[in-house]
């Protein structure tokens, strides 16, 4: 273990041999970090905090803050951070709170990227990416491989499905489907995230299959309920549709538009 001599850590706190700690970093009571973490200059790790192997922190981040919440009573919340994750300068992180699940949540390998923020009770899941000052607002939920372009937010109560792409300044009032583009303030759909599925190794079958459901679902002008029956009974047999439509069948806040058809969604 290296921790340098002007850094403050809690005895109470639960470090691995191998984690390194740099100056001025203050790590409180209650925080437990497994191996080959690394916690750079003046970064702060309150109580409550769980963080996984192989992660790095940035100088000047904050995780495992209070939530920003009026509601939450001052009960004991967590923030669990799952293996190798980067966290950025400025960075942070909040615990739940107690009038959500109490838990904050952040899966694996996922870049923050410079002053990027995950509120409270918010589930980030792994390989992600948040650019520089992207947001997402309590209650959040974003899903594996998403891109969350620079200053973008995610509204309260707000979904992000898996491998969508977020564009750069996008507010996304309402959830934003799995596989797609979203952009623009309040933000629209512009087609599928062809170049992020191919990424992720969808095969060409599934890409395809993806475009119909797309067109049917955001372009064709049916409402909703039609166009996702007729979806699933032309392209259910692809999973990947069916994701997407039990995504938007999900809703709560109603999902993105199509930009090009004002159809909504």
């Amino acid at each position: 273990m290296s921790i340098h001599p002007t850094a403050i850590v809690d005895d109470g706190a639960k470090l691995a041999k191998s984690v390194t700690v740099g100056p001025y970093a203050i790590i409180e009571s209650g925080v437990t970090i497994a191996a080959n973490v690394t916690v750079g200059a003046h970064a702060v790790i309150h109580s409550h905090t769980t963080i996984g192997r192989k992660c790095a922190v940035h100088p000047h981040a904050v995780l495992g803050g209070a939530p920003q919440n009026p509601e939450h009573d001052g009960t004991v919340t967590h923030l669990v951070i799952g293996e190798g994750n980067i966290f950025r300068e400025f960075v942070t992180a909040h615990r739940g709170s107690s009038v959500g699940g109490g838990v904050t949540t952040i899966g694996q390998n996922n870049y923050f990227m410079a002053n990027s923020h995950i509120a409270h009770d918010v589930t980030v899941g792994s390989d992600c990416i948040f650019a520089n000052s992207a947001a997402v607002a309590g209650f959040s939920e974003v899903g594996d491989g998403a891109m969350l372009s620079g200053l973008c937010a995610l509204h309260q109560k707000g979904r992000i499905g898996r491998l969508a792409l977020v564009g750069g300044g996008a507010m996304c009032a309402q959830d934003v489907p799995p596989f797609t583009i979203a952009q623009g303030d309040r933000a629209k759909l512009f087609g599928l995230n062809v170049m992020g599925l191919r990424k992720a190794g969808l095969n060409t079958d599934s890409i395809t299959n993806l475009k119909s459901a797309w067109r049917l679902l955001f372009t064709s002008g049916l409402s909703m309920r039609v166009a996702m029956n007729r979806t699933m009974d032309q392209f259910g047999s692809t999973a990947e549709v069916r994701e997407l439509i039990e995504f938007v069948s999900s809703s709560q806040r109603g999902v993105c538009r199509a930009a090009f058809t004002g159809t909504s969604a």
